[in-house]
């Protein structure tokens, strides 16, 4: 999985897997760091040294967004940088113009380009034609910026996540391959507990064990959670699934509910990147109880965003 890394110090962020142990830990502990320098303020706080404050980002959007848009919006405003948001239907891209050509004219207008796009096929394409850092900001493959956010609460909340069991449970979707590459780059113990129907595609799993990941698929969710310090799920139905009712009824054994929870450490945490489907594959007691740090992860967001956004910059 290429990274095409720029003539420095621009780089491209499109999936962990494409990271080292150092940079995906600069990029927390920046984000720890930016963090603490916005507390006791307003959510219009700009840092005052700017970083980014002659930087901008073209946020495109082939699918919609509530976390995301806000997240980045917020993120490089706070740095002292603009963005624009554009559509992806409401682009020439929508009308027929390829990913490369529009990657090559937007490198012309700004200084980096953030994609949630349909195909992440789209997204390589993007960094191979941008001459600006392309971030991925969800694919039908990955979602690296979520995990991030992901480990960085786990952390704040657990410490270290290294040698930590992390279960997922549900549909090994894009998040849970993103999960993969975060076992591997951190070095924890991932569980996935999947229908066979959904599970992680077999080469993303034949890359993590040959990379040293301890990472096991099973099908039990209930054993899967056995001492589990944390609990991950997501939808189970996303936008243009086909047959929802036949995807609910394969993935509600594997719903995280009090029952599933009993059988994690009694200090876990569940996390849930939202939107959630609540009473499909999470119940409300679990979602708003005392496991849950669903609101911290998502305020992580923004976070993560900001040093994102500073590392594919190199500042």
């Amino acid at each position: 999985m290429s990274n095409f890394i720029l003539s420095p110090p621009y780089r491209h962020f499109l999936d962990l897997a494409a990271l080292n142990v150092g940079e995906a830990r600069e990029i927390i502990e920046k984000a720890r760091a930016l963090k603490a320098a916005g507390q006791g303020h307003g959510k219009g706080y700009i840092h005052p040294d700017q970083p980014l404050a002659d930087r901008s980002l073209a946020m495109i959007f082939e699918k919609p967004s509530t976390r995301t848009r806000v997240s980045f919006e917020m993120a490089i405003h706070q740095l002292g940088g603009t963005a624009i948001v554009l559509q992806g239907n409401d682009m020439q891209l929508g009308r027929g113009e390829t990913v490369a050509d529009t990657a090559q004219v937007l490198s012309g207008f700004v200084d980096a380009i953030m994609l949630r796009a349909d195909s992440h096929d789209s997204l390589l394409e993007m960094a191979e034609y941008a001459t600006v850092p392309v971030i991925n900001a969800l694919t039908d493959f990955s979602h690296p910026c979520q995990v991030m956010a992901d480990v960085l609460t786990f952390e704040e909340h657990l410490g270290p996540i290294r040698d930590k069991k992390i279960v997922w449970s549900g549909d090994g979707n894009n998040v849970a391959v993103s999960w993969i590459h975060a076992a591997v780059l951190f070095g924890c113990e991932l569980t996935l507990a999947c229908p066979k129907q959904f599970s992680p595609p077999t080469q993303i799993l034949e890359w993590a064990a040959n990379n040293g990941g301890r990472v096991t698929l099973t099908h039990d969710p209930a054993a899967a959670a056995t001492g589990a310090d944390c609990v991950v799920t997501d939808t189970w139905i996303s936008m243009g699934d086909r047959n929802p009712e036949e995807r609910i009824a394969i993935l509600a054994p594997f719903q995280v509910n009090r029952k599933l929870m009993r059988q994690t450490k009694k200090d876990s945490l569940f996390m849930h990147c939202l939107p959630a489907h609540r009473g499909d594959e999470v119940t409300d007691e679990v979602i708003d109880g005392p496991h849950s740090v669903i609101w911290d992860e998502a305020e992580n967001r923004l976070h993560i965003q900001k040093s994102i956004l500073m590392w594919c910059f190199g500042r």
